[in-house]
């Protein structure tokens, strides 16, 4: 772990920008398409994140300083997302049709979730951990696999298929567990993994059921927000 919390929050905020911006970069100069950019980010943001809270040294403010890196994004978004600042290379990588009112829907509230999960949850509780992990490599998979694979849709949301509902729960389960791996293996929590398989299982089980209701662009609301009451009724 770094000594210092203002390098380790320098760090992290280094990191989160460098992964947006060659995002950003790509989608732009149409290397990719809008869409996947989107996908991109919203799946990779979250382990790269969470990952970084491993380099502060632990003092009480740490959780207050790590959450400025979302807030921080996240204002970047409202201020795009109202056209106060210009950036065509965000747009071009946040928004699925080149609207920059886009990046107020699912975008914000992504950044929204991951400034609270981390000021309420922080290492006090793997929930939040879980949650972040559940809604980045959950329901960020689920678009890229339902749109692929996603001939066979769910009869009761029309624009959501199996194959992205089963992307859900084993993407969700696999990055949750992974990354959890790794704070139990330093001993930031209690327990091993073989004590969480089962609930992680229901909860991922349960996140994709919410994210396949016909609730469009508030995924980054509801499916976190199902993984910390299940979490909470768990482990608490």
């Amino acid at each position: 772990m770094l000594n210092s919390t203002i390098a380790a929050l320098i760090l992290t905020l280094g990191l989160a920008v460098l992964w947006l911006r060659l995002n950003d970069f790509a989608a732009h100069r149409g290397w990719i398409s809008s869409p996947i950019s989107r996908k991109i980010i919203h799946i990779g943001t979250g382990p790269i994140f969470v990952l970084c809270w491993l380099f502060f040294p632990g003092k009480p403010a740490d959780r207050f300083l790590a959450s400025l890196v979302p807030f921080a994004i996240t204002l970047q978004f409202l201020l795009v997302g109202i056209g106060v600042i210009k950036d065509p290379a965000a747009v071009d990588a946040m928004s699925r049709s080149g609207d920059r009112r886009e990046i107020l829907r699912g975008p914000l509230f992504y950044g929204i979730a991951f400034v609270l999960l981390t000021l309420v949850f922080w290492l006090d509780n793997p929930v939040g951990i879980i949650a972040l992990m559940v809604m980045c490599g959950g329901d960020g998979l689920a678009d890229l696999v339902g749109k692929r694979f996603g001939n066979l849709k769910i009869p009761w949301s029309k624009g959501k298929s199996w194959a992205g509902s089963l992307a859900v729960f084993l993407g969700g389960l696999l990055f949750s567990s992974a990354v959890l791996a790794v704070f139990l293996s330093l001993g930031l929590f209690e327990g091993s993994l073989a004590d969480y398989v089962p609930g992680l299982a229901l909860i991922t089980f349960t996140a994709a059921l919410v994210e396949s209701l016909p609730l469009p662009e508030i995924d980054n609301i509801t499916v976190p927000l199902v993984c910390v009451v299940l979490g909470l009724l768990l482990w608490d």
